[in-house]
């Protein structure tokens, strides 16, 4: 299949915001693994092969804190199982790839590039090069973590207590600003309220269980505001 470069720099152009979103992540990140032991090569080959931000997070914290690896993989897998609810609302797209295809943008998958690609096929559909659009995106974010990656091992390295800075908050911002125009759709904020409180009631839950719990109430609550929309719509 020949290489669409235009569609695939399309997808880095589209991204970009959440590129910028992730840098302050990825340099708590880095100076986090730092500060818990990890060496320089440790922290990027975790950015490297896991590719998870949130599970990261855990996994570091909990190796500092010196937890048994079935622990850290147990927690980390339930953090991680946001993205089988990702991998449904892109199957329909991609049924038509190949295995190929599929094995490498599933390991590229992350919450930003779900975020725009899953927009991008929303409106668009994939095409016949839909895959490149999704795979510019990803390359980008997987390029630009590992890049601020390395910038907080080394940072971390020279600026004690760079992990407490709050740099996190540019993450929250570029999510809210992404979601938030969505919520016009009545099932979209439906499912974002479920979420919410559901999130907020079930935030002091082990393992990060409570991601699970308000992603399940968020697509429960948002199929029953579609199905109350259709039957609205229905003629009388």
């Amino acid at each position: 299949m020949a290489f669409r470069a235009g569609v695939f720099w399309q997808g880095v152009r589209d991204t970009t915001p959440m590129l910028v979103g992730a840098a302050p992540f990825g340099v708590i990140f880095g100076a986090l693994a730092v500060s818990a032991g990890l060496s320089a090569w440790g922290a990027l080959a975790l950015s490297g092969v896991v590719f998870a931000g949130s599970s990261q997070f855990v996994a570091v914290s909990l190796m500092a804190a010196g937890a048994a690896l079935p622990v850290i993989w147990l927690t980390t897998l339930v953090v991680n199982l946001r993205h089988a609810l990702y991998s449904a609302a892109l199957l329909p797209h991609a049924q038509g790839l190949s295995a190929r295809w599929r094995w490498c943008l599933a390991f590229w998958l992350t919450d930003e590039t779900f975020a725009v690609v899953e927009h991008r096929l929303r409106t668009q559909g994939m095409g016949a090069d839909g895959q490149w659009f999704w795979l510019g995106s990803s390359l980008a974010m997987y390029l630009n973590w590992l890049g601020w990656t390395l910038v907080g091992v080394v940072l971390g390295q020279n600026i004690p207590g760079l992990e407490s800075w709050g740099l996190d908050f540019a993450m929250a911002a570029t999510f809210t600003a992404i979601v938030t125009p969505q919520l016009a759709r009545r099932p979209v904020l439906a499912a974002a309220v479920c979420a919410g409180v559901t999130a907020l009631l079930a935030r002091g839950l082990p393992y990060k269980l409570g991601l699970m719990l308000a992603a399940a109430a968020g697509v429960l609550g948002g199929m029953l505001a579609e199905r109350g929309l259709a039957r609205q719509e229905l003629p009388s």
